[in-house]
């Protein structure tokens, strides 16, 4: 492969409603630190230049989104979602598919990860940029995991040294994950992240170690958590 010819792209839903937030706002358009979440993360992504656009499928008539100075950039473009997050990254694909070539690299972000860093973004192009398939950004598990049964006992303990916790971005070539996503789909199956439709093909993802503090706010406590992290970012 001529890696020096792939060019990359961004898709980042936020069409669903966040039914864990437990709020009448979707969680991306909850204020974090004077910006809405939204802002924070297409932010971030646009502080790659690497990046040639951002798809954001979602909601777009949503009047949220005018208060997200991002979508201004000519580089974001915000399309309909898809009733679920699969089928949301396929829309972005499909929007991409007279710009990305076979072999470009799809980056695939979670709206709801603000504090994600340009560093780590760039720590995975870099470490996959040579990859035949693609990978996506994890960490460590730092707690003791049991496994429990129905009836709230626990089963066993088990390793924690060979589980990760899945993060995003998670970076994959155009073709590949549009194949992946589309068979999934068609099989009447919905991959709760692009590395589960990758796998579901036979093929190996890597893995490029991320770091902690790149959380996804699933619930209203996640955001002071946000806050925090982004305060010793901006110190740091």
């Amino acid at each position: 492969m001529k890696n020096v010819e792939a060019n990359y792209w961004a898709i980042v839903p936020a069409a669903g409603i966040g039914k864990r937030f437990s709020a009448d706002i979707p969680k991306q358009f909850h204020q974090l630190q004077g910006e809405l979440v939204a802002q924070h993360t297409l932010q971030r992504l646009l502080d790659v230049r690497l990046i040639n656009r951002i798809i954001a499928p979602c909601d777009s008539a949503s009047g949220y989104w005018v208060r997200v100075d991002a979508t201004k950039n000519p580089r974001v473009q915000l399309i309909e979602g898809g009733e679920t997050r699969a089928h949301s990254v396929l829309s972005g694909l499909n929007a991409l598919q007279d710009l990305a070539k076979p072999n470009d690299w799809i980056l695939v972000h979670d709206m709801a990860r603000p504090c994600v860093t340009s560093s780590d973004i760039c720590k995975l192009i870099d470490a996959l940029k040579s990859h035949p398939v693609g990978g996506l950004l994890a960490t460590t598990v730092n707690e003791t995991l049991k496994i429990v049964t129905s009836d709230q006992n626990v089963e066993k303990t088990v390793n924690r040294e060979h589980y990760r916790v899945a993060q995003t971005p998670q970076m994959f070539r155009y073709k590949i994950l549009y194949d992946a996503i589309s068979r999934m789909l068609d099989n009447q199956e919905i991959p709760t992240d692009e590395s589960t439709a990758i796998e579901n093909t036979g093929r190996k993802v890597c893995v490029v170690e991320g770091r902690q503090d790149n959380i996804k706010i699933t619930r209203r406590e996640d955001l002071m958590i946000a806050e925090a992290i982004l305060l010793n970012q901006e110190k740091h």
